[in-house]
C-alpha cells in the first residue's frame, strides 16, 4: 500500500521583490510521518517554504497541496517581542483560536515533554533564551497538529535539552519538517532532505540520514566540477580547429561550421556547479590597544528555585584572558553577559573607554531598522574606511545587493553573519559572545571558532555547542550552577 501523501509542492514559484525569486518550479512531496530536513545556504529561502506551508505567503504561480483537515504547528526560531508581556498560560493560550477545556493539564504534560520547568504565571520575557527555545517546542506541541514544522529548535538548548529534543522526535509518530544547522542533532532523525539551492532557486530531494546526504551532495558537485572541465577541454580543442578550418575552402569550412556547433552545444550543456557549499573567509578580530584589569566581577546573581540568589565571586579578567560562563538553561548566564554589557552594576564592570564587541543570542544588539549598510558603518573604528566595510563584507558572504536591505529583512544566518563583521570591524577590547552558533552554517563554524581562539582581547562567551568549545582555548571558566 502506497503512502499517504500529506503535503506536496508542484511547480511552486515565489518571490518577495519583481524578478528576484527565492523559489523557481520548486516539486516535492512529503509523506504522512515523514521526519524531513530542509537545507540549504542561509538566504536561500527556508524561512519562506515554512510561511508557505502555513498560507502565510502565497505562491506567485502553482500549488501548494495539503491534505484535507491536516492541522499544522510550527516552532519559530525566535519568540516575537510583542509575547514578552504574557505569561507562560497567556502564551499557550495564544496558540488556540477558541478556549479549550482542561488547558492548565495540557500545558503541565507539554511542559514536562520538553523537560521545562517554571511557574506558568511567569512572564515569557523572564525566561532564559534556552528555556525560551523550549516555550516555543511546547506551544507547538500542545496543537497536536499533523505537521510539525522547527525552526532552529536546538538554538539555546543545553546538550540535556537537546537530547531530551532527539528521543521525543524519535518516538513522534507524526509529521515533522525540521530546518537546523546542527548537523549532528539532524543525524539523528532524519530520513530525508528537502534541498533548497540558493543559486538556481530550485528543489532536490535526497534520501538517507543528513550526513548521508552532504556526502552525496558533495560527490555531486566533484562529478559536475569534472564533467565541467571535461567539456572545457573539448571546447578549446574545437574552437581552435574552428580558427584553422575556417580560412580554408569548401569541406574545411562545412568541417569549421559542424565544430562550431558542436562547440556551442558543450557550452549549454555545461554545468551550473552548486556554489552553496562555500565558507565565510578566514578572519581576524583585530583589538584595541588596552592594558592592565579590564574586566572585575565580584558578585552574579544566579537563579534557584526560580528566584534570583546572589552569589559572591572574585574574577579579574585582563588582557588575552578567554574567559567560558557554563551553568544549565535559565540560571543565568544570558543575564550575567548582559549586565557586563550594560556596565551599570558595580559586582560585575569593564573598564571605561573600552569598545565592547557584544553577539547576543536573539541579536537585540541589532538595529534591525537600519540598512546593512548603516548597521556595518555606525561601528567603523578609526581609520577603516569605505574599501575596508565592503572587503570584510564581502567575507561573510554579505554582497553589494544585501547592502540596502533592512536588517530586519535578512535571515537569522545571515543576522549571525552580520554580527560577525561587525564585530571585525569595531576592534573591540572586550568580546563578549551569548550562544555565537545560533543559526550559523556548521561549514562556517571551524571559521569562526579559530577567529575566536586567535583573538588578543577579553574574551567573555556562552554556548552550549560542545564541539564549537572545544575548538578554544580558555584561560578560566565560571560555573554558574555550582556557586
Amino acid at each position: 500500500m502506497a503512502e499517504e501523501v500529506i503535503l506536496r509542492f508542484d511547480q511552486v514559484n515565489f518571490e518577495y521583490d519583481y524578478n528576484k525569486p527565492i523559489l523557481d518550479e520548486a516539486s516535492f512531496s512529503v509523506h504522512k510521518g515523514a521526519k524531513i530536513t530542509l537545507m540549504g545556504q542561509n538566504g536561500a529561502g527556508k524561512s519562506s517554504l515554512f510561511a508557505l506551508i502555513m498560507g502565510e505567503l502565497q505562491p506567485k504561480s502553482g500549488q501548494v497541496n495539503i491534505s484535507n483537515r491536516v492541522t499544522m504547528a510550527t516552532a519559530r526560531q525566535v519568540i516575537g517581542h510583542e509575547d514578552f508581556v504574557l505569561s507562560i498560560t497567556e502564551y499557550f493560550e495564544k496558540a488556540f483560536e477558541f478556549p479549550q477545556i482542561n488547558l492548565a493539564r495540557r500545558i503541565f504534560k507539554v511542559l514536562q515533554a520538553v523537560n521545562l520547568d517554571v511557574p506558568t504565571d511567569r512572564k515569557v520575557g523572564d525566561l532564559s533564551g534556552g528555556q525560551q527555545a523550549r516555550l516555543l517546542l511546547a506551544q507547538a506541541l500542545i496543537q497536536n497538529s499533523d505537521i510539525l514544522l522547527l525552526d532552529e529548535p536546538t538554538n539555546n538548548l543545553d546538550q540535556a535539552g537537546i537530547d531530551h529534543l532527539i528521543e521525543f522526535l524519535i518516538m513522534y509518530d507524526k509529521t515533522v519538517i525540521v530546518i537546523s544547522h546542527d548537523a549532528d542533532f539532524l543525524n539523528c532523525f532524519t530520513e530525508g532532505v528537502i534541498y533548497l539551492d540558493v543559486f538556481t532557486h530550485k528543489t532536490e530531494i535526497y534520501v538517507g540520514d543528513y550526513y548521508s546526504v552532504v556526502e552525496e551532495i558533495k560527490s555531486r558537485v566533484e562529478r559536475e566540477q569534472r564533467k565541467n572541465a571535461q567539456l572545457k577541454k573539448s571546447i578549446a580543442d574545437r574552437k581552435e580547429k574552428v580558427n584553422f578550418f575556417a580560412n580554408k575552402g569548401g569541406k574545411m569550412r562545412q568541417l569549421a561550421r559542424k565544430l562550431k556547433l558542436e562547440a556551442t552545444e558543450m557550452e549549454e550543456s555545461m554545468v551550473n556547479v552548486r556554489q552553496e557549499d562555500k565558507a565565510i573567509r578566514e578572519f581576524n578580530i583585530p583589538v584595541q590597544d588596552i592594558a592592565g584589569e579590564i574586566v572585575k566581577i565580584s558578585a552574579v546573581k544566579v537563579i534557584q528555585n526560580h528566584e534570583p540568589i546572589t552569589k559572591k565571586v572574585e574574577k579579574s579578567i585582563r588582557k588575552r584572558m578567554h574567559f567560558l560562563v557554563i551553568g544549565p538553561n535559565g540560571i543565568g548566564k544570558s543575564t550575567l553577559l548582559r549586565t557586563l554589557v550594560n556596565n551599570k552594576d558595580e559586582n560585575a564592570k569593564i573598564l571605561e573607554d573600552v569598545r565592547v564587541g557584544y553577539y547576543s543570542q536573539d541579536f537585540s544588539n541589532l538595529d534591525f531598522d537600519q540598512t546593512v549598510y548603516d548597521s556595518l558603518s555606525s561601528i567603523l573604528a578609526g581609520g577603516l574606511g569605505e574599501q575596508e566595510l565592503r572587503s570584510v563584507a564581502s567575507g561573510f558572504l554579505i554582497d553589494g545587493a544585501l547592502m540596502g536591505h533592512r536588517v530586519a529583512d535578512l535571515s537569522e544566518g545571515q543576522k549571525g553573519l552580520l554580527n560577525f563583521a561587525r564585530l571585525t570591524l569595531m576592534q573591540p577590547g572586550v568580546l563578549i559572545l551569548d550562544e555565537p552558533t545560533n543559526h550559523i552554517n556548521f561549514r562556517h563554524l571551524p571559521i569562526i571558532a579559530k577567529a575566536i581562539n586567535d583573538y588578543k582581547g577579553v574574551l567573555i562567551m556562552v554556548s552550549h555547542m560542545p564541539d564549537f568549545v572545544e575548538q578554544i582555548k580558555f584561560d578560566e571558566e565560571l560555573d554558574l550552577g555550582i556557586l
